[in-house]
């Protein structure tokens, strides 16, 4: 196991290469020097999405939803509130599946809010429905 991770940047999308012992330490991009972690989950296209899950080293928990679906923007603030909780274990994304019709087609996404946890491009767990944020959290840790 490698002693450094590269770790997507959410501000510019720049590839970082951060030593694990430094995860914690609030690290910043060296392309745009913002924060690598933000506690806000970063908001990703198909294409973002495709550069994160092949490039990012992190787990990915990715919240599948729609501007017009009710559960999913009840959720939202949960979902927010456990990025906070999981970073920087966990990368936090979220995918408006109006937006990404084929990404959420080519997924398999039936229903949403839909969480999707990724590990080295792969995806290990699925759940439909809508949860609160302790929730979330024991969901991905027990699963990633």
């Amino acid at each position: 196991m490698s002693d450094s991770l590269h770790i997507i940047c959410p501000a510019c999308d720049g590839v970082n290469r951060v030593p694990r012992a430094r995860l914690g330490a609030d690290p910043k991009c060296g392309h745009c020097h913002r924060p690598l972690f933000s506690g806000t989950p970063a908001a990703l296209d198909e294409a973002r999405f495709t550069r994160f899950l092949s490039r990012d080293e992190l787990l990915l928990l990715v919240d599948f939803w729609a501007p017009w679906c009710a559960p999913c923007r009840a959720m939202a603030p949960a979902f927010e509130s456990a990025a906070r909780a999981l970073e920087p274990a966990f990368r936090l994304a979220k995918v408006n599946t109006e937006e990404a019709q084929g990404l959420g087609a080519r997924l398999g996404i039936r229903s949403i809010p839909t969480l999707a946890l990724f590990r080295g491009g792969a995806e290990v767990a699925r759940s439909a429905g809508a949860m609160d944020a302790r929730s979330i959290v024991a969901w991905a840790r027990q699963h990633g």
